[in-house]
């Protein structure tokens, strides 16, 4: 029986006030954002915040902190992880 053997390397914490400011930490990639719908990838699968007017106010690379803002209405995970040449590598070419 194969036991599911995945290392994790950061905290992942998310923080949201008020249904409006939201830190995420432990964020290893983007893999999409637009005002509605911002998706990231933790070491815990893929989140997918959903809402309105939705800005990221700061993304930190190095640390995977994220700070956004917005008018929140759902957060969802799923088991996706991320594949080579998401967001970050695209940015830092």
């Amino acid at each position: 029986m194969a036991e599911d053997k995945r290392v994790i390397k950061m905290k992942h914490n998310v923080i949201m006030e008020n249904r409006r400011t939201l830190t995420v930490t432990g964020v290893m990639d983007i893999d999409s954002f637009d005002e509605e719908t911002v998706t990231v990838f933790t070491e815990h699968g893929e989140l997918t915040i959903k809402g309105r007017d939705l800005h990221i106010n700061k993304i930190d690379v190095d640390t995977g902190d994220l700070l956004m803002e917005g008018d929140v209405d759902s957060l969802s995970y799923s088991d996706n992880l991320p594949q080579k040449g998401g967001f970050f590598s695209k940015l830092l070419r």
